[in-house]
């Protein structure tokens, strides 16, 4: 075999010459480094990869759950540095588990499966009356999140198997009462004290800078005064909106459609019933409902041999107050109005006919169909605007699929420019100016996502200006962008910033102050502990600061108890400085029977979670996890000290 390529390499390098370069030139090398990116390993477990494909789609899941659970969140959270993070980690997690659970050889049983997909409100909605499951609304329910029916019930599984590793550990967690106890003294511990503020707002006007130490704050913290990057834009965007203008409907389609829903489009069908009423609540027991259900089943029988008796005998026997007087009569009524039970069988009744024993939660009815009111079928014309409208919406969303490739795949093949998509999907070419990374105020549409702004200003759309790629910014909707103009970030001059500059400058100088003057109180005090000028008493404790800054409570409780009256200094930088005095210890009073229970079971839920979390770093180790994506580091104050 390797003679025979050896004998025709010349062959060979003309086949793959005719494959690969026209691959090139259609889609560049910059397209195969972005396909490539959807490779890239941003986690390890073991000997599993994460790629960032599988990252970024099980991100987009997340979001769109959350979106359908909370419409009104805010999507700046769903779309941040630190919840992309968060969803990465879930992964880790996720995998981590299932290879501990296939190395301890556990698994989920169809049965269990089951139970579990039961348990899940909206599944459990799609069953129908004979407790199948409706597998076409199933299949649709999970396809709007992406997922096929085996994906998801591989999903399930996998959680379900996971449990099990955790369960090991947090359900053998022991933890004895008198550790707890001791545990919970400390943390409800209380400490008496006395402070003295030394706050920056106070020494502010003590601070008089000089022009050159504007200029050298200025020159030190250039940082601090830059005037953000900008982009100016164009771009593009593909709804349902966009689909339904290119739609064009055929005559006969629109009239065929007009024949098969005029009925629906021509207004809800109501019906007039009357009914029987003997009332049985809900949680009576299973004699008094059965009682009832032979009472209702006697008058059944009595309308049936005398059905023009049903009003008399709805006025001497019937349990509703509403329609008793009237014979029983409800009026007419579509459906929604009346419970489901009740409604399932006026709606299956013919006018005149007496059905059988209906329960419900208010009791059992004796129901009489007495008029079908059907509405009055309008014309084509009249309904020719509402159907166009209707028909337009349902091929758009059967199209959007479709454009929705082809957009994907048009802003990625063709990198250089959003026209080719825009020509051949019918979408108009937008613009927008003074873009930053974050939303502006005000900003609608696609221009208030932060997942797009993040497209825009990425590595590679501002540095070779070539189409994002396309961005899920709602359900149903993508968009994509270019960049046509970019202002990078810059330093602001000092002119621009000297009021901002100045403010600074006299916050730091008095910050300063108000340190140095604590610190010196703090020697003096201490020397002559009863020269000290500290404010009254007070009691304070993890939970009840008393408005005491969190870095003085923490202080304050680090204090050793048995050098008892002690004065401390606490730092609390930009705020200024605090002069603390402990004056004693105060033990926390037993607490009820009730409420110690209710915190052994807080603590041993902490100690769980503690344990858990232990195992599972242990896991870790094992399994040399290793996530090649920098942690998103966010902006803190440094921590205060103490002395």
């Amino acid at each position: 075999m390797f003679e025979h390529v050896r004998r025709h390499n010349k062959v060979l390098m003309i086949i793959l010459f005719l494959l690969i370069i026209p691959s090139f030139v259609l889609v560049g090398i910059d397209g195969y480094n972005r396909f490539l990116e959807k490779d890239q390993t941003v986690a390890r477990v073991g000997n599993s990869d994460i790629t960032r494909g599988e990252w970024e789609n099980a991100h987009r899941q997340e979001v769109e759950r959350a979106r359908q659970l909370m419409p009104s969140l805010d999507a700046k959270l769903l779309d941040s540095e630190q919840a992309r993070y968060a969803t990465l980690e879930r992964l880790v997690r996720e995998r981590v588990l299932i290879q501990a659970a296939q190395a301890a050889r556990l698994d989920a049983s169809d049965a269990r499966l089951a139970r579990e997909l039961q348990s899940i409100p909206a599944i459990a909605e799609l069953r129908r009356p004979d407790g199948t499951l409706d597998m076409e609304r199933y299949r649709q329910l999970l396809g709007r999140q992406g997922m096929s029916p085996e994906m998801f019930e591989a999903n399930v599984r996998g959680e379900l198997v996971a449990r099990q590793v955790q369960a090991g550990v947090m359900q053998t967690a022991l933890i004895p009462a008198t550790p707890a106890d001791l545990a919970l003294g400390a943390i409800h511990e209380r400490r008496e004290v006395q402070l003295a503020r030394f706050t920056t707002a106070d020494y502010a006007a003590r601070v008089k800078p000089q022009a050159s130490e504007l200029e050298a704050f200025y020159q030190a913290n250039q940082a601090l005064f830059q005037a953000p990057e900008q982009a100016s834009i164009e771009y593009i965007v593909l709804d349902i909106d966009a689909v339904r203008k290119t739609i064009k409907l055929n005559e006969q389609d629109v009239r065929s459609y007009y024949e098969q829903n005029v009925a629906r489009l021509s207004g809800p069908e109501e019906r007039r019933a009357s009914h029987i009423l003997i009332t049985a609540a809900k949680d009576a027991s299973a004699a008094e409902r059965q009682k009832a259900r032979e009472r209702a089943q006697e008058l059944l029988a009595q309308v049936r041999k005398a059905p023009d008796s049903f009003a008399q005998l709805a006025r001497q026997h019937s349990q509703d107050p509403g329609s008793a007087p009237k014979g029983g009569d409800l009026d007419y009524f579509g459906r929604g109005a009346m419970v489901k039970p009740f409604e399932d069988a006026v709606f299956a009744l013919k006018k005149g006919e007496i059905g059988d024993v209906v329960e419900s939660d208010f009791g059992f009815h004796v129901i009489r169909l007495t008029d079908i009111k059907a509405p009055k079928q309008k014309s084509f014309a009249e309904l020719r605007t509402s159907l166009e409208e209707e028909l337009r919406t349902q091929q758009a969303r059967a199209r959007y699929a479709e454009a929705a490739e082809i957009f994907t795949n048009g802003v990625y093949e063709q990198s250089d420019s959003l026209k080719p998509v825009a020509e051949k999907l019918k979408l108009e070419i937008q613009t927008a100016s003074a873009l930053g990374r974050q939303p502006a105020a005000g900003a609608r549409g696609v221009l208030a996502s932060q997942k797009f702004l993040e497209a825009v200003f990425g590595a590679d759309a501002v540095s070779q200006q070539r189409n994002t790629e396309a961005v899920e910014t709602a359900p149903s909707q993508l968009a994509a962008a270019r960049i046509t103009r970019y202002t990078p970030a810059r330093t602001l001059p000092l002119a621009e910033v000297r009021t901002t500059v100045l403010e600074r400058v006299v916050q730091a100088r008095a910050a300063e102050l108000a340190r140095q003057e604590g610190e010196q109180k703090l020697a003096v005090w201490k020397a002559a502990p009863a020269t000290a000028s500290l404010g009254s008493a007070q009691v304070v404790a993890r939970d009840q600061a008393q408005g005491v800054p969190a870095a003085v409570l923490e202080a304050v409780l680090r204090v050793d108890t048995q050098q008892l009256p002690q004065l401390i200094g606490v730092d609390l930088g930009a705020q200024g400085y605090a002069v603390a005095r402990v004056n004693k210890r105060i033990e926390r009073a037993a607490p009820a029977a009730e409420t110690q229970q209710q915190e052994r079971a807080q603590y041993a839920q902490w100690w769980t979670q503690a344990e858990s979390q232990a195992y599972y770093d242990l896991l870790q180790k094992r399994l040399k996890v290793q996530i090649k994506v920098a942690r998103p580091v966010n902006a803190a104050l440094a921590p205060r000290s103490a002395s």
